[in-house]
């Protein structure tokens, strides 16, 4: 058994997994954290990290890093996405890191990324539908991690991964772009659209989507679509993982997010308070991916690159 500290550092938020991985089969969770410290803060526009972007990010890693220490993590692996990869003054970020964590940031390129995101999310996939009392999910699987700068498409089964590719449709850059409206408009939206139809595309080109059998969603923007459509009172991992959403509830709440304001997003009890003015943005990814590549519905993971980063840095 091996105890380790994985970091994911997105575009939006910064998490913390300690947990104790065996040579094989499922971990056990210590600990997990997250906060949004939106560290992409328009660095879609400037090209470059903002200085007190990469401030909110040094307080929450300082934190981070003392947990891991606490708990006795022996090794300790910090990923760095999107808003790293793209940034002209990367390097200050980097010394940061190194500073504050002790080792530099292992600033990943889009297709680790999104391998490590096949691994974290399709390692628990059996077990999460025998708790919802249904059958495990077909492979091959289409996983779909969205993230705040850029979406992860990952096409795999047990014997790994068979094609992936990253594009820059995540919900903050889309947010910032066209999003600006208290609801947006039609336009914006349908501008929004435009750019996520063009990524998908690409993707098209590099994924041969239609074998997948089972598309897995990740992260925030889809664990919160998920929490809205199950309509929970409160947010439950345990319930949203797993579970299986169709896509016509994932096109009504999509409908529901981008013609609400600020304030009722931010009342439904479901939202975390960082999500509030992106979720529309993920939800709209998550809706026209489904749409344009014919999805019936979306298997939820919880787990994701997170947990990808912790097992392959116990077992290799």
């Amino acid at each position: 058994m091996t105890r380790v500290a994985a970091v994911d550092c997105g575009t939006n938020s910064i998490r913390l997994l300690v947990a104790d991985v065996p040579p094989e089969g499922a971990h056990t969770d210590l600990l997990r954290r997250m906060e949004v410290v939106r560290l992409g803060q328009g660095v879609d526009a400037t090209g470059r990290l903002a200085p007190e972007a990469i401030e909110r990010t040094r307080v929450v890693l300082a934190e981070y890093a003392a947990q891991s220490r606490d708990l006795g993590a022996t090794a300790v692996r910090m990923v760095a996405t999107s808003a790293t990869r793209d940034a002209a003054n990367r390097a200050d970020f980097e010394a940061m890191v190194r500073d504050t964590l002790g080792l530099p940031p292992d600033v990943v390129p889009g297709d680790e990324e999104a391998r490590l995101s096949f691994l974290g999310a399709t390692a628990s996939l059996d077990a999460a539908a025998a708790a919802h009392g249904g059958p495990p999910p077909r492979p091959p699987y289409l996983v779909v991690d969205i993230g705040g700068g850029s979406t992860e498409f990952v096409l795999g089964d047990a014997g790994g991964v068979r094609a992936a590719r990253s594009v820059d449709i995540g919900c903050v850059r889309l947010t910032e772009r066209h999003l600006h409206g208290d609801p947006p408009s039609a336009d914006e939206i349908g501008r929004s659209e435009a750019d996520i139809r063009a990524a998908l595309a690409e993707v098209a080109a590099a994924v041969p989507v239609g074998e997948a059998a089972t598309l897995v969603g990740l992260a925030g923007s889809v664990t919160t679509v998920a929490a809205l459509a199950l309509r929970l009172p409160a947010y439950d991992a345990a319930a949203i993982h797993g579970s299986r959403i169709p896509v016509a509830a994932v096109r009504s709440v999509t409908a529901g997010l981008l013609t609400a304001s600020r304030e009722r997003r931010a009342a439904e009890p479901v939202m975390h308070p960082g999500r509030v003015d992106v979720i529309g943005a993920g939800a709209l990814v998550l809706r026209v991916v489904m749409d344009a590549f014919a999805l019936d519905e979306v298997v939820v993971s919880e787990h994701d690159i997170l947990d990808g980063i912790a097992l392959r840095l116990a077992r290799g």
